[in-house]
């Protein structure tokens, strides 16, 4: 093996910690109010959580055919460039490198700034002051390894879902007054607009974001190519149960009416069975779930910096892996350099920090889209390569991601329309195309020096 390739140190559990940590973050604790108000029926509410992991799921088994026949720590990208071209994929991880992963870093760094700053206030910037140590002190720890990393990321998920898991004993403990005082639950009593059940698979998708990550880990798990499908598969059915039993939880002691109008449902919920401090206890859930995502991130972020590494002559540097080491050192280095200068950013520029990294959304669906089309390409191109997984129900699985990612780049485009931040996404990707531009010259110089 190359000294700058990775080695497979990361077993079953830790991919799967690593996973659920990416998934299951802060969103889980708001957007089950908001998928309330705009079903306004129990039965349309967990019907839409339950349409969300299934779509997850079509998706996973995609990602697990190609993991399965191309690891490698590229991911995505490897697997774009392997069907489009690394010009394309180039464009990818420009988006991700400079806006998508390090942006999502940013600004869950703010929001464990935030709930530290309750704790320990730094003074005018505390938030900031917070971010920048988070992201400093859990690249140091990912820069130790992967197995490192992965012991520390499985016990920071395990303290999640204990949280995850007050909020449902107490929603399914709620006092008897509680269960009296409301209206009986709705089932399907009523169907909500199509487009509105189309905006309530927006933010319940949103909050399954992330499973596709794994993809950058396909070259470090243990067991081989179809050790990637069982990492997909039993991390997602952990997390559609922890959402499910969540969701019926906190209907079951708020009722729908109550839980629609809620901002914070499940320090509601926790208040209810365990009192004030029960309430407090929600913003540690809140600031641990956004440290597991942080960790998350920065795990498969820099793997795929370090792709971009080895594919491209002046960006080399990225793509060393030093031996003896369990992750890419420059990749994770760069990778903090410019989440620490979002951070930075959006210190004093909040609103167009928010902005930058919210609006790049219709550039992520539209790249999951073309990850979606390369199971079609290459398995037209290469009919013959090895393939220790293949989607089941091929073509209709792919078919289904694939709508599914138009659909959410479509709605994330008008949606950014609505919003007059359109060009986040456009200027993102022309400074992209910039960087490729220089990057092409200077191979075309390097070919005849």
């Amino acid at each position: 093996m190359h000294a700058d390739d990775p080695r497979r140190p990361l077993h079953t559990t830790g991919a799967v910690a690593i996973v659920v940590g990416i998934v299951v973050g802060a969103g889980i604790f708001k957007t089950p109010a908001m998928v309330a108000g705009i079903t306004q029926d129990d039965g349309w509410l967990i019907a839409a959580w339950l349409a969300g992991a299934l779509v997850s799921l079509a998706g996973a088994l995609c990602y697990a055919e190609l993991c399965a026949a191309h690891p490698h720590a590229g991911g995505d990208y490897h697997f774009l460039s392997r069907a489009w071209g690394k010009r394309f994929a180039f464009l990818y991880a420009w988006s991700k490198a400079m806006v998508i992963n390090t942006g999502s870093i940013a600004l869950l760094a703010y929001v464990f700034g935030d709930y530290m700053t309750r704790v320990v206030d730094l003074g005018a910037h505390s938030s900031a002051l917070w971010a920048v140590g988070i992201i400093i002190a859990l690249t140091v720890a990912n820069i130790l390894g992967l197995s490192f990393a992965a012991r520390l990321q499985t016990a920071m998920v395990l303290l999640l879902v204990g949280g995850l898991a007050a909020v449902v004993v107490a929603g399914f403990a709620a006092p008897a007054a509680e269960l009296t005082s409301r209206p009986a639950p709705t089932w399907f009593a009523s169907t909500p607009p199509a487009g509105m059940l189309g905006l309530a698979m927006v933010f319940v998708l949103l909050t399954f974001g992330g499973w596709n990550e794994v993809a950058y880990l396909s070259a470090e798990v243990h067991g081989g190519a179809r050790a990637v499908a069982r990492v997909l598969i039993i991390s997602l059915s952990l997390i559609t149960a922890l959402y499910l039993l969540a969701n019926l939880a906190l209907l079951h002691g708020l009722g729908l009416s109550r839980l629609a109008a809620s901002r914070a449902a499940g320090a509601e919920v926790l208040g209810l069975h365990f009192g004030a401090w029960g309430e407090r206890l929600l913003g540690v859930l809140v600031g641990l779930g956004a440290l597991t995502s942080i960790h998350s991130t920065m795990i498969v972020g820099a793997r795929g910096n370090y792709a971009l590494g080895r594919d491209w002559a002046p960006l080399r540097r990225l793509g060393r892996w030093p031996a003896g080491r369990g992750a890419p050192v420059n990749a994770h280095v760069v990778q903090a350099a410019i989440s620490l200068a979002l951070v930075v950013f959006g210190t004093f520029q909040a609103d167009g920090f928010a902005a930058m990294v919210e609006f790049t959304a219709p550039v992520f669906w539209a790249f999951l889209f073309m990850v979606g089309l390369a199971v079609f390409r290459l398995r037209r191109r290469q009919p013959g390569i090895e393939r220790p997984f293949r989607v089941p129900l091929y073509p209709l699985t792919p078919i289904v991601f694939c709508a599914a990612c138009a659909w959410l780049a479509w709605s994330s485009v008008a949606y950014a329309a609505s919003q007059a931040a359109v060009h986040v996404s456009l200027l993102v990707m022309l400074a992209g195309l910039v960087v490729l531009g220089g990057l092409l010259l200077h191979e075309r110089f390097a070919r005849h020096a």
